[in-house]
Formats: C-alpha cells, sequence, structure tokens
C-alpha cells in the first residue's frame, strides 16, 4: 500500500519534508481547494485566486515529476480536508497519510482526530523549511523573563553567518541599523513600476471562478497581480533586488500617496505559501551588499525581517498557543468600525491604507501596525474582531504569523510578551513618516475642536485610560510622567473630546 501525502495549500514546496521524502513510483499525492480552509474568515480574493491557481501550478509540477497527484477543485463542494482524505482514500486504499504539520493551531487540533475518523496511520512530519525549529525557539525562550526578538535574532545571525565579520562579530560592527531605516516620505526618489505579471491559462481560470465563488469578499481581482509559481515568485524577488533593494531600508517606514508597494519586497506571501525560501532569498540580500548593490542597513533591515521577525512571531505563536489567543490584557471590547470593510472614512492616512488592503490584500508593516493596528489599540477595539480582520484582509496573513503581530505588536492585548511597550502614536508621528496629512480634512497640530485629528486626542485618552498599567513601564513613564503635569481641565477636555470623536467614528454606517 502506498502512503498518501497530503499537501496544504500554504506547503507548496518541493522543500516540502512530506515531499522530499517522497517517492513517485510508490507514494500519491493530493492537494485539496475545500470550503471549511477558504470560508473560515473572509478571505481577500487576491488571497484565496493565489493560493488557489498556485496549488494547481504546484500539482501540476508534482505530475511533471512523476507523481499520482489527486487534486479536488472547490466547485466539487467537498466541505473539509479530512472529507477530501476520505473521498481518495475510498478509491485509492491507503495505510499511512503523511502530511507536513500545518501552520495554524486550529488545523492541527482537527488533524489530531483523523487517524480514527479515517482508520490511517498519520505521519505529521515538523516543516523544515521554517529556520528555527520548535525546539530551538524554546530553548532560547527557556527562563527568559522577556521574548525579546532582538535577542533571538542575533542568536540566529550567528547560528546561520549571516551578516557577520570573519571573526563572528555583526557586519558593519552593529547588530541593528533601524535608526537607518526610518526615513519619513516626502517623494524623495522614483518609485520604480511593478512587473506587470502575465496570467497563465490556470491563473485566469481561476480568477473567475474565485469571482464567481466569493462575490461579497474583499479584493478587486481586476488588479491581481501576484506570482503563482516558484519561477514567478523568484523573478519578483531577482526584480526587488535590482530595483527597490537599495531603497528598501531607508523608506520601509515611509506612508506613501503614490504607491502601495514604494520599495518593499512584496515576497511575504510566497514565503508563506512556499514559493519562495528564507534563507535562500537572505544569502542573496547578502551578498547584494557584499557587492556594493546596496547598503548594509539595507541588507540588515530586509534579513531581520525575515530571519528575526519571521521565524520569532512563528515561535511566539507555537510556544504559547492556544492561551495566547485569548490575550485581550488591555480590556478592549469596542466593536469593529464599518469603515473597515468600506475604508469610507475621513483620516486619510487609515482611509489609504485601508482601501489598498481591502483591495489588493497588502499593506506594509508601518501601515498594518502604526496606522491601522494604532487606530485598532486607541480605539479600544474587539480584539478577536481585529485580529480575524487581519486574517481575512491580507494575502500574506496565517494564523502563525497574524495572531502574534496583530493581538502582540499592534493591540499590546498579551500583556507586553511580544512588546516592551504599547505600540501607540499620534498624528504627529504619522505626519512625520509620510505626506497623507497634506490631503487630510484633520490637521496633526490640533488636539481639540474641529479639523483636530482625531489619532492625537486618542492617544491621550489611551494614556489617561491605562495611567496605572502605563506608569509601571519604564519606556512610558515620562510620557504618563508628563500627562500628569498637565492642568486637569486640559487632561479633562483632551479625553471628552477623544470620547466624542471616538463616539462619531465607531458609529455605523447609514
Amino acid at each position: 500500500m502506498s502512503r498518501l501525502i497530503l499537501v496544504l495549500g500554504d506547503q507548496l514546496s518541493f522543500a516540502n519534508p512530506a515531499i522530499a521524502s517522497a517517492d513517485p513510483a510508490e507514494d500519491q499525492v493530493l492537494l485539496a481547494e475545500v470550503a471549511e480552509e477558504a470560508q473560515y474568515v473572509p478571505h481577500n480574493r487576491h488571497k484565496i485566486a493565489l493560493i488557489f491557481s498556485a496549488m494547481r501550478h504546484f500539482g501540476n509540477a508534482l505530475r511533471d515529476r512523476g507523481f499520482q497527484v489527486h487534486y479536488i477543485r472547490f466547485a466539487e463542494g467537498v466541505p473539509s480536508l479530512q472529507a477530501a482524505l476520505a473521498r481518495v482514500l475510498e478509491s485509492h486504499p491507503c495505510t499511512v497519510v503523511r502530511v507536513c504539520e500545518p501552520g495554524e493551531y486550529r488545523l492541527r487540533e482537527a488533524m489530531a482526530g483523523w487517524e480514527k475518523a479515517l482508520s490511517v496511520s498519520l505521519e505529521m512530519l515538523e516543516d523544515t523549511r521554517f529556520l528555527a525549529s520548535h525546539k530551538t525557539f524554546r530553548d532560547w525562550a527557556a527562563g527568559r523573563k522577556q521574548l525579546r526578538m532582538e535577542y533571538f535574532y542575533r542568536a540566529m545571525r550567528q547560528h546561520y553567518g549571516v551578516l557577520l565579520e570573519p571573526d563572528g562579530q555583526p557586519a558593519g560592527g552593529r547588530w541593528n541599523y533601524d535608526q537607518e531605516n526610518r526615513v519619513g516620505w516626502r517623494g524623495q526618489r522614483d518609485i520604480p513600476p511593478r512587473r506587470a505579471l502575465k496570467q497563465s491559462a490556470v491563473t485566469r481560470e481561476v480568477l473567475a471562478e474565485v469571482a464567481r465563488a466569493f462575490p461579497d469578499n474583499p479584493g478587486d481581482l481586476a488588479q491581481f497581480n501576484y506570482a503563482c509559481t516558484a519561477a514567478e515568485a523568484r523573478a519578483e524577488f531577482d526584480w526587488f533586488l535590482e530595483y527597490a533593494l537599495a531603497d528598501f531600508g531607508r523608506y520601509q517606514d515611509g506612508l506613501v500617496e503614490e504607491s502601495p508597494w514604494v520599495f518593499h519586497g512584496k515576497i511575504s506571501m510566497y514565503l508563506n505559501i512556499g514559493l519562495l525560501e528564507p534563507l535562500e532569498l537572505c544569502s542573496d540580500v547578502e551578498q547584494a551588499w557584499r557587492d556594493e548593490r546596496c547598503s548594509l542597513a539595507a541588507a540588515e533591515g530586509f534579513i531581520r525581517q525575515i530571519l528575526g521577525w519571521r521565524e520569532y512571531v512563528r515561535g511566539v505563536y507555537w510556544l504559547l498557543m492556544p492561551e495566547y489567543a485569548e490575550g485581550n490584557s488591555l480590556d478592549a471590547h469596542n466593536p469593529l468600525p464599518d469603515f473597515f470593510w468600506t475604508a469610507q472614512t475621513d483620516l486619510r492616512c487609515l482611509q489609504r491604507a485601508l482601501r489598498q488592503s481591502l483591495e489588493l490584500g497588502y499593506a506594509h508593516h508601518i501601515q498594518r501596525l502604526m496606522v491601522i493596528g494604532n487606530f485598532a489599540l486607541l480605539a479600544g477595539l474587539d480584539v478577536k474582531a481585529v485580529c480575524e480582520w487581519y486574517l481575512a484582509v491580507y494575502v500574506d496573513a496565517f494564523e502563525w504569523v497574524e495572531l502574534p503581530n496583530t493581538l502582540g505588536m499592534a493591540l499590546h492585548a498579551d500583556g507586553g510578551v511580544m512588546a516592551s511597550k504599547p505600540y501607540a502614536a499620534s498624528g504627529k508621528y504619522i505626519q512625520r513618516q509620510g505626506d497623507h496629512c497634506k490631503d487630510c480634512r484633520y490637521s496633526p497640530s490640533r488636539m481639540t475642536g474641529e479639523g483636530a485629528c482625531p489619532y492625537n486626542a486618542l492617544y491621550w485618552r489611551f494614556i489617561d485610560r491605562h495611567m496605572d498599567a502605563l506608569s509601571q513601564n519604564p519606556r512610558m513613564s515620562l510620557i504618563t510622567a508628563n500627562w500628569r503635569k498637565r492642568k486637569a481641565s486640559e487632561r479633562e477636555a483632551i479625553v471628552a473630546w477623544g470620547d466624542q470623536a471616538l463616539q462619531q467614528l465607531l458609529e455605523p454606517a447609514t
């Protein structure tokens, strides 16, 4: 009896250990587009189309390598992965189902019941495509009072020998070049236009199917421009190396009116579904620096996001689940405003970030953290609702990466497990980082009154509401001390204006 190998939609790589150890002469492969995975949140249509098209292309690539591939399309109406396995096992009996471990806790829990339900032996292999195993992260975290990414990142650099001098010290004498990578945007450079990707017949068919099957989900499929094969994804990364890497670091925090992509790599979605391999990208960026094609700050900023941040958030997720998902340390329960699904708000920065998130399934990290996430934090929006929104709208969102970034970093709902302070900011920060404010009806220089930027009063309202807890935080003590020094009447006026602004922002659309 052969083994049946299940390949999930975010494991489309020949480095997938379930595939890497398979024998085409004996093992069969199953890929399935099922309702449960496509509908557990209202996924952006770009995400569904990308994954379905990439799955179909990968199925063809497996056939080219001699595998017998069972492929179930969404239109066939199969409700779940378990049902898909049952269907194939009925016609092609196997005693063993092999799978690479899933990236989401809910799916691993579901798999725990498959052996009994399907009367097969289930072999679950650890996902070796990540650079830190579960044991590696657990060992690093053991005994630490704080799980700070910076120290994990340094350990990963040393382990893999990335951006190091011959003596083992960090390249350039420093581990961190964040200060050089925080330049606000004022139109300093021409932004290169992105490549228009040619859509294969497979992708065109998928786009039509997704448009019919998910008419109410976010995502403007007329703007679909994502790579659906490993070769196309690699070409996208090569374009980034040639045309965008040199300016990536300097402007990675910029808030830009004229481009959703700016100089960003736009490759996280390919990494997260298996079309690109992380260590290869880090090596190529390091080589670009050594070849003097980019600054050390640009190279370090890119590598930090992959070798550091990406591995770190996955480690936190699997170390602390399932309890982590219940975190709400700031007692945030306000309903998600309707404009999170429509982008109809007069706050220019928020409107721009929301609109491109909904239409394209994409926003860069400062838009996610310091515009959308910052608003959700200051407004006290319900943690579960915000997390579900992030999981739904972004092409690269899977719970292992979305939940720590949203619940931990953006909302500080984990009580400081990930971040040493809340990532809260006023409108002045947003003005400093980009050019949205000049076209906004609100002024970041005004605290209260008609035309005052809501971020300002909401920021101090947030500080006032959480004074007791924030006063104990060393990184927030100066801010809370300055707030206390203000006249009581001034504090009351600001908080009252914040209350009023929030009430208006949370009102349901009519």
